[in-house]
């Protein structure tokens, strides 16, 4: 029997990247793994949470909680910054109150984002992918720091054939998205995107790999808007290329 995942798909690949969260199905069913989507999932909040805006936050939070207690097995985020806010950001959201806590902490144990389950639970590194040419991988903040997921990424993108990873320098800068920091903040979201895309021509990559759709929806952003032909891909779509 199969083992049996809970996809938490996120918003903005709901949204803008549905090929993202395909790719990621494809690659899990290649491991062996069934993925189920519970549909009455919707944002887990992390904008107005970070925002400051906690009464804002906590009904979105609630929501996301009662709609997994209704599931079982992990649960599985192809985002750094979402995994995070339902690991972390839901324990200090309701760290005043006693039985949203444990019901939030319940949850945290089920949460992986998507490499790190790969790697640490089903203990893959390689899939089978294919992809011709070098790649580059840019750590997201909430990823690296929020997490400490860093080695699992690299040792999937490592094991794909035909790939010529290169370092990016000065990986661990942020790219500038960073959420509601890019709204609060344009001019320095600006300007710390524009070092992000310097360091990626510095690697003569084609392509960016990320792990949040964030950070590839904001450094897409800015090579278009430069007229770059780089692009940048998720981890997912990676492992799915044949």
């Amino acid at each position: 029997m199969p083992e049996t995942v809970q996809l938490f798909v996120t918003c903005l690949i709901d949204s803008f990247f549905p090929q993202i969260g395909e790719a990621m199905v494809h690659v899990l069913n290649r491991a062996g793994v069934r993925v189920d989507f519970p549909s009455a999932q919707t944002c887990c909040g992390q904008p107005a949470f970070n925002a400051g805006l906690r009464s804002e936050a906590r009904p979105l939070a609630e929501h996301t909680i009662r709609v997994f207690e209704e599931t079982t097995g992990a649960i599985l985020i192809p985002s750094g910054s979402c995994a995070a806010m339902l690991r972390h950001g839901y324990l200090e959201l309701f760290k005043d109150d006693l039985a949203w806590r444990e019901r939030a902490g319940a949850l945290a144990k089920r949460v992986y984002e998507f490499s790190e389950y790969l790697v640490d639970v089903l203990n893959f590194m390689d899939l089978g992918a294919r992809w011709s040419g070098k790649l580059t991988y840019h750590p997201s903040c909430h990823l690296l720091r929020g997490l400490g997921v860093d080695r699992q990424p690299r040792l999937l993108l490592g094991a794909v054939r035909e790939a010529e990873i290169v370092e990016l320098p000065e990986r661990e800068d942020c790219c500038g998205f960073g959420g509601v920091f890019s709204v609060e903040h344009p001019e320095l979201s600006a300007e710390f995107l524009k070092r992000k895309i310097a360091n990626l021509e510095k690697t003569e990559s084609p392509t960016l790999v990320v792990a949040d759709t964030g950070c590839l929806m904001h450094i897409q952003g800015g090579l278009k808007r430069l007229g770059k032909n780089q692009r940048v891909v998720h981890i997912a779509e990676v492992l799915n290329s044949r």
